[in-house]
């Protein structure tokens, strides 16, 4: 055998051996247990607020069933706008979630968004749903639905309401109140629920628009004053408290509510497992009875059926937003 034969064989043997030996590493990244470093669950909003307890109940669960610490992380601004684009841009590895509200089903009312719903994240598990209260500072004359109607008609341009955020869903219910009970009560944007909550017990708001899960303690307390529930039905935690329907709004609707998002590409036996362990967490009884307390109805829906729904919502709502002529610059 020639020198020249020699060296040929003896360099496609260290090349074959090379390709092998990255071909097992990449088979071995590929097949990486999930998960295998902490989880980040990326909130759109500030700490307090209905979104924020529903991430730290999920948090928990989905730590003690996965065996990796999985932390909460407040990014508020831009009606969860901010936190969504950051998910969508991470590694679609199942590490970085996105705990969505409705708003997510509203990109029609954001010309300036900077991610695409439905090309770069995909559901995962839908956790809750549950309606708005309605509801005003005690100082206001106000003791029904119908009263603040009359009253903001005779007191044009008085009343304002406070939301957790431009295009936030409890904009987005109060903007259908306007519209559908014809008043105009002016909205004052805050950075979360818990922020518009506390303005509306301050008095720097008279009417306030929040999930009800925030506004519970407050209720009790006497602070707040419920005058109707935004869902189809009563909630069971406030169950005194009418629909803004049937308290004089005929056809009125609006929930919210609430699930986990990642990035697109993220492998399905990735979400899957993930989804797995959000719907063992909400079997738990402590996690039911809180979501219940809070005025939230617990649901399982896995990522086909999640995807069927914001597809709904993204439909329902741009026919509001276009009615309304709603746009969040």
């Amino acid at each position: 055998m020639s020198d020249a034969m020699w060296h040929t064989r003896r360099w496609l043997g260290r090349t074959a051996l090379a390709a092998g030996l990255v071909f097992m590493a990449g088979s071995a990244f590929a097949q990486a247990p999930f998960p295998n470093r902490p989880i980040r669950l990326v909130s759109g909003f500030a700490p307090g607020g209905a979104t924020d307890v529903v991430a730290r109940l999920i948090a928990q669960s989905l730590s003690d069933t996965l065996g990796q610490s999985v932390v909460v992380d407040n990014k508020p601004g831009a009606a969860g706008n901010i936190a969504a684009d950051f998910v969508a841009r991470q590694p679609a590895d199942g590490h970085t979630l996105y705990l969505a509200n409705a708003t997510l089903a509203m990109p029609s009312m954001f010309p300036k968004i900077t991610f695409d719903v439905k090309k770069d994240l995909v559901p995962v598990s839908m956790i809750a749903s549950g309606p708005s209260v309605l509801a005003v500072n005690p100082k206001l004359p106000v003791r029904s639905v119908r009263e603040l109607i009359a009253y903001a008609q005779q007191n044009p341009g008085k009343l304002d309401f406070g939301s957790g955020g431009i295009g936030n869903i409890t904009h987005m219910s109060m903007e259908l109140f306007n519209y559908m009970a014809k008043v105009d009560i002016k909205h004052v944007p805050y950075k979360g629920g818990a922020p518009s909550t506390t303005a509306a017990v301050a008095g720097e708001v008279q009417v306030l628009m929040a999930a009800a899960a925030g506004t519970m303690a407050h209720i009790k307390a006497g602070t707040l004053v419920p005058l109707g529930v935004s869902g189809r039905a009563r909630t069971q935690a406030l169950p005194d408290v009418p629909t803004i329907a049937e308290a004089g709004v005929a056809g009125y609707e609006a929930t919210s509510w609430y699930g986990v998002v990642t990035a697109a590409g993220t492998p399905k036996a990735v979400v899957d497992r993930i989804d797995q362990a959000i719907r063992a967490g909400i079997k738990r009884p402590e996690v039911r009875e809180k979501m219940l307390s809070q005025g939230m109805d617990p649901m399982e829906m896995g990522s086909e059926e999640f995807g069927r729904f914001l597809q709904t919502e993204i439909d329902k709502w741009a026919q509001i937003i276009a009615r309304a002529n709603i746009r969040a610059e």
